[in-house]
Order: structure tokens, then sequence, then C-alpha cells
């Protein structure tokens, strides 16, 4: 009964000590009512009796106590006058007096242990409100609503409760990618005043969070005075500065932070895998290939267990240096440590192929993909499709698109925009519209890309009217027409000799916002000499000088081969020379 009433108690039922109370006067009153008819046979037998008397915890009071002492009143005898002669009142009443007590105490007990059960819930769920909180400011910090956790975390202070230093990094992780660099900093010196205290982490937040800022300086101060607060750079703290170094590209300095880094439990000082890796990647981006595969000669030496991510930056690398041999050759070696390839590899390994012109070699090893169940990703059907499109086998491009779409991946716009281009420039009309609806169907909305393709396609084709219209349905998908639109539409009109419609475009472009390129300026230096007036066609050279456009060697092979033709060839000569000269002047400058 005692375990029920700390039930009670908890679950909010504050009446069950009345009901108890008026339950143990009840049972008084039949004590009272039958003891008059009580037989003297039971004070014969009343020291066997009484101590079957007790209070039980677990059941009902009345019952229990009937069962026990048998108190019935038809057990009573009616004949017995003198209730056991002058000792029977006394043993009636010890008992009751017994039984009375004995329930008041309980009672008493019943009532301490409420009191103790509500107390210990009290402090059961005040420490339970602070565990959610310190939770509820870890979510919102990582939900970006800082203003919000810092709110609860003065709550929380206010109340005499401490976040921990776990619920503190949160706070200053968020504070320092949203660029918040002083209030992180402020709040870590406010740990550092009151508590809790800043650990390895909390700095590793910083500092990367100045060096994101550019803050060099005061990131460099944080890891010198690390130490003086009684913490000790680790491994994670030396990475970070070495990705910065090597971002800012200070290669040497990353390589002096490189040696600091921990040694291990033999006391032999083994290259960190991500600082090297890091450092390997950088010193190819740079040029130093010697230098880089230097570092990965020492990793080797010193048994640092590398993994597939170095290994695709080390072929990354030599693939950038056109050194395919040693980039088969690591994939090899790759496979006898029992490392198995990931799709950035092969993404590597392909797209150095395609540079190079090998789509045959880059298909077969695209076929060797999927033999070792290595999924294809966008990145790899681009570079694919990208390959073949320019080897001019767009066959083999479209298959590969189909087989994108059947594998249920979507392909991305650009690669739509890639087959659409190469039907366009093979004339083929007909493939270009029908990919572009496929385009539609799959989802993929076209963009300013895909409409420059179609105008292309159009205009080799000869139907400068329907190039025009596409023009004029972008604006309908609220696309705005770009400088290549315009180019490629001015390019058209003189080619069928029309250059009031050629001026009247590149009046439209202006009047948009589009500034008119060298290309621009190109194709009308072309459509006067094919008309024959060379004096504006000098005139537009003239201002190409003057307007500091970067001047190619378009233009002037136009105009050379113009004066040729005009039967002029010292004049041609002279021409040359004078672009010569003055692309020489401007390098010098």
């Amino acid at each position: 009964m005692a375990t029920s009433a700390i039930l009670f108690a908890a679950c909010g039922e504050p009446n069950w000590l009345q009901t108890m109370t008026t339950t143990h006067i009840a049972f008084l009153r039949f004590i009272n009512r039958t003891i008059q008819s009580i037989n003297q046979r039971f004070f014969s037998s009343q020291d066997q009796d009484i101590k079957h008397v007790r209070i039980l915890h677990d059941e009902d009071t009345v019952s229990a106590i009937g069962r026990k002492c048998q108190l019935n009143a038809q057990d009573c005898s009616s004949h017995a006058k003198n209730f056991g002669g002058e000792k029977g009142p006394r043993a009636v009443f010890n008992v009751l007096d017994t039984m009375l007590k004995s329930s008041l105490e309980r009672l008493k007990i019943m009532r301490e242990n409420i009191s103790l059960v509500k107390i210990g819930l009290h402090g059961y769920a005040f420490e339970y409100n602070n565990v959610e909180n310190a939770a509820t400011i870890r979510f919102l910090c990582l939900e970006g609503k800082l203003a919000a956790a810092w709110w609860l975390r003065i709550k929380m202070m206010e109340k005499g409760v401490l976040p921990d230093v776990y619920t503190h990094n949160h706070i200053v992780n968020g504070l320092c990618e949203n660029g918040r660099m002083e209030n992180a900093d402020f709040l870590v010196r406010q740990m550092l005043k009151s508590g809790p205290h800043p650990n390895c982490i909390t700095y590793n937040t910083l500092i990367k969070g100045y060096y994101a800022v550019h803050n060099t300086e005061k990131a460099d101060d944080l890891f010198r005075t690390m130490s003086n607060t009684g913490i000790q750079p680790n491994r994670v703290t030396c990475n970070i500065i070495v990705r910065a170094l090597c971002e800012k590209g200070h290669l040497e300095k990353a390589r002096n932070m490189l040696d600091k880094i921990l040694n291990d439990d033999n006391g032999e000082a083994t290259p960190d895998l991500v600082a090297s890796t890091t450092l390997m990647d950088n010193y190819f981006k740079n040029g130093k290939s010697n230098q880089a595969l230097g570092l990965w000669n020492e990793m080797i030496q010193k048994c640092t267990k590398v993994d597939v991510v170095a290994y695709n930056v080390l072929i990354n690398g030599v693939c950038r240096n056109q050194q395919m041999h040693l980039a088969y050759g690591y994939a090899c070696e790759m496979l006898k440590k029992g490392l198995i390839p990931d799709v950035f590899t092969y993404n590597i390994l392909i797209h150095a192929l395609c540079k190079e012109g090998k789509i045959s070699e880059a298909c077969y090893l695209f076929g060797v993909m999927s033999k070792m169940r290595i999924i294809p990703d966008q990145i790899s059907y681009k570079m694919m499709i990208h390959g073949l499109c320019l080897n001019g086998d767009v066959l083999r491009a479209k298959d590969l698109l189909l087989c994108m779409l059947n594998n249920f991946m979507v392909p991305q716009a650009i690669i739509w925009n890639l087959i659409i281009d190469s039907y366009g420039r093979c004339e083929d009309l007909r493939n270009a519209f029908l990919t572009r609806d496929q385009m539609l169907a799959s989802g993929v909305l076209p963009n300013v890309f895909t409409y420059n393709a179609l105008i292309l396609a159009q205009l080799k084709s000869g139907n400068i009217h329907n190039a025009h219209s596409l023009k004029e349905e972008m604006r309908t998908k609220n696309l705005r027409p770009d400088v290549v639109t315009y180019n490629l539409l001015i390019g058209g009109a003189i080619n069928i000799g029309d250059l009031d419609l050629a001026h009247q475009l590149c009046d439209e472009m202006v009047q948009r916002g589009r500034e008119p390129d060298l290309i621009t300026c190109t194709e009308f230096i072309r459509g006067y000499c094919i008309i024959g007036n060379i004096e504006e066609a000098e005139e537009r050279y003239a201002r190409i000088l003057k307007s500091g456009l970067w001047s190619d060697h378009v233009p002037v092979q136009i105009l050379f081969n113009k004066y040729c033709k005009l039967g002029e060839p010292i004049r041609a000569f002279n021409f040359y020379q004078d672009w010569l000269k003055s692309k020489q002047d401007s390098n010098c400058s």
C-alpha cells in the first residue's frame, strides 16, 4: 500500500490520504460496533490472535483484518455477559490501542515518503529540463538559429545552470560558420573566465573560423597561445593549419607544420594521412610533382596507412602531368593492397583519357567500371558523353543518355545540351528537337544554352527565320538571350549578306543590357569584307584596338586574306607587321 501511495502521489492524486484516513476511522467504528458481541472465547485465545493482527501494505485493510482477526458478529455468543471477567475489557483496549498506534505510525511514514517522492521528482524534473535545454541549444545551432540558442543559454545561466563544453562548442561552431567571429571569440573568453573551460575542439573550431574569414594573424595567435590555457594542439589542429597554409600557397610553412604533428606510440614520426594528402594535392596543383612524389614515398616508407582518397589524389596528380602510365601503375598498386578503386578513381582516369582524345580507352574503362559493380554517377556520364560528342560520335553519346534514363538517373541539363549541340552541328534538326522533347518529358527545363544549340542548328540548316523564332520563344520562357545568342544571329544575318539585320540585332543587344564582345566585332569585320567595304572593316578593327578588347588572330586573318584577294600583298604584309608590333607592346606593358 505504501508503494501504491507513492505512485498515486507521483500521478497527482492528493485525495488518497483523505481516503485512507476515512477508511481507518470507519474501521475503528466497525470495531466499536462489534466489540460488545465478542465471545469470551476470543479472549481465551487473545494471545494467539493478537499476533496475527498486522498492517498489510498491498492488500485492502478491512478485508485483510477481517480475514486475520475473524471479526464476525455471528461467531459471538450472546450468552457471555462479562466479556471474560475483569481482564477482558483491558485486553480489548490493548488490541485497539496497538492497532491505532500502528495505523498512525504508518500514516506518518506514508506522508514522509510522499514528501520525499515529491522532492525527488522535482529534482529529476529539474535535471531532465537541463538536459533537454542543452539538447535544444545544440539542435538550434545545427539549424542556424543562433539567436534562440544564445537566449536559451542565458536563461539556463540565470537559473544557475551552466551548459557543458559540448553545448558551448556547438554555439561556437555556429557562430564561426556564420562569420560572427567577434561573438565566437567573446564566448570563448567568457568560457575561460566563468566556465566551462574550453577544450581542444573549441580552439580548433575557432581557428578554422578565423582562417575561413582570412584572419590569418588571429588564427596563428590562437595556435600559439593554446598551450598557455593548458590545451595542447592535436592532429586536427595541425591539419586545419596545414590546409589553410596550402590554400594560401605557403607550402613550405605547411611542410614545417606537418613535421610538428604528434608522434605515434613508438615515438617514430609518422606523417599524418590527412595533412600529408592535403599537402601532396597542393604540390601537384602548383606544379611541384617531385615534392609530391617525394612526400608519397616518405608516407609509404614510414608505414603510413594510405587509403583510397590518398591514392585518388596521387592518381589525379600524375594525370595532370599526362603521365598515364604512372596513373595505371598506381591503380594496380591499389588493387594489390586490397583497396578497391571507387567512382572518383575511375572518373579521374576517364577524364584524363578523354582530355587526351583517347575515347576508345575511356569507353573500355567505363565498361570495366560497370563490371566492377561501381555505379557511374552524373560526372562519369557527362565526361563520357562530352568526349564522344567532341569525337563526333553522337549516336553512342545518345545511347549513354538513354542508359541513364533506364537506370532512373535524370541527366543534368548540360548533358542534354551537349547532345543537342552535337546534333545541331551535324545539321540533324530532327534528332536535335527530339532530344529537346525528351528533355522536357524527363522534367528538365531547357536553359539559354539549350536554345543557343537549337539556334545554331537552325542557322546551319539555313533557317534564319526559325532561329529568330527561337529567340522570341526564349522570352516567353522567361529566358534572356545572352551575347552568344545575338552573336549567332548576327553571324547568320551576315552569312546571307543582310548587314541591316545584323545592325538591328546589335542595337537590340545593347538595349537589353548586353555588351558586344570581340566575336561581335569580328563578325562585322567579316561582313564588311564580304561586301568589299574594306575601309569600314579597318575602322571596326581600329575600334577593337581602342576599346582595349583582347584581340586574337581571327580579325587579323580576315583582313590579311582580304588584302591578298584584292591583290595588295605589300599592304597585307605591313598590316601583319603592325599587328605583331602592337602585340609585342601589349605583352611588354
